[in-house]
């Protein structure tokens, strides 16, 4: 794609996509604005619900972190579609912004953490047995409305229920799953994927330590603090990955970036906890050269528009 401002400045622009309460960009995005500029790209952060902003004017739409659109999922999907170089494409944002995307890849064979899902009005029973789950919306960002029970306590039975019943009451999916105890000690493993001149390549992996401690109680911020280490993925990692990008709708050329969350389960071997496609944060910071593969992948993206 040419635009005027490409034709008459000699550099392309990039509009990185964020929220109001991260206006000048989450700190390890901001990494990526050097590379972007020894590259000759023009990158600015803008609001994915500035009524000001003319997408038009970019060559490129990046989603990096509009983390407030989860209670707005219509709204942000409806905004998606009318951009119409973004990436990761609107069609993937309207897929992957609701998590029952987990069934689909899960028929499709990949191994996924066992999920119940409740629709809004809809008669159901906790679990009888006594041990741990997670309860969540299926539309969230930043593990918002998020949390953890304790089944053979019976305060948290009582929370739990409450948890779901608040979501319910605001229109909202819930998703019910065993929570995995090796995530206390093994933690989340993240492997992030960045495009490249033949698709999709694996760039780095990350751990992300246990985040939750107990049940929710109501709105805490934007997103939770995590904590970060670089990790080596190992080849099963590599493998279940894999499996998981090739059940994309459309596949995965078309994607800037993919992460893929995966944490051992009973026997070890890795599950999908989540695939990111939408607004994932990529820890760009914990690997080397990981800045620089991000914007050769968004220059990539840009030659393809040109």
């Amino acid at each position: 794609m040419t635009n005027h401002h490409q034709s008459t400045r000699g550099e392309p622009r990039v509009a990185l996509v964020t929220c109001a309460e991260l206006a000048d960009l989450d700190p390890d995005d901001r990494l990526v604005l050097t590379p972007l500029t020894d590259r000759g790209i023009t990158a600015e952060a803008v609001a994915w619900d500035d009524p000001d902003a003319d997408w038009s004017s970019y060559d490129l739409v990046v989603l990096r972190s509009p983390w407030d659109y989860a209670l707005r999922r219509n709204e942000f999907v409806a905004w998606a579609a009318t951009v119409t170089a973004l990436v990761n494409p609107s069609e993937v944002v309207r897929w992957n912004t609701d998590k029952r995307y987990l069934a689909e890849l899960s028929a499709a064979g990949v191994p996924t953490v066992p999920t119940f899902w409740v629709e809004p009005g809809e008669s159901w029973r906790l679990p009888a047995d006594t041990g741990e789950y997670v309860i969540k919306p299926a539309v969230s960002a930043g593990s918002q409305d998020t949390g953890r029970y304790d089944l053979a306590d019976p305060e948290h039975r009582e929370l739990a229920g409450a948890h779901v019943r608040r979501l319910a009451d605001a229109g909202r999916v819930t998703m019910i799953q065993p929570y995995l105890t090796a995530v206390d000690t093994e933690g989340e493993t993240a492997l992030l994927f960045l495009a490249g001149p033949e698709g999709l390549t694996f760039s780095h992996a990350i751990r992300k330590g246990p985040m939750l401690t107990g049940p929710d109680l109501g709105p805490d911020g934007l997103y939770k603090a995590e904590e970060i280490t670089a990790r080596t993925a190992r080849p099963e990692q590599l493998a279940v990955a894999e499996k998981t990008l090739a059940g994309v709708p459309g596949g995965t050329r078309q994607l800037l970036y993919a992460r893929v969350d995966l944490i051992p389960g009973p026997d070890g071997t890795p599950v999908l906890v989540e695939l990111e496609l939408t607004e994932p944060s990529l820890f760009i910071g914990y690997a080397d050269g990981a800045p620089e593969r991000l914007a050769d992948a968004i220059a990539t993206h840009l030659a393809r528009n040109a």
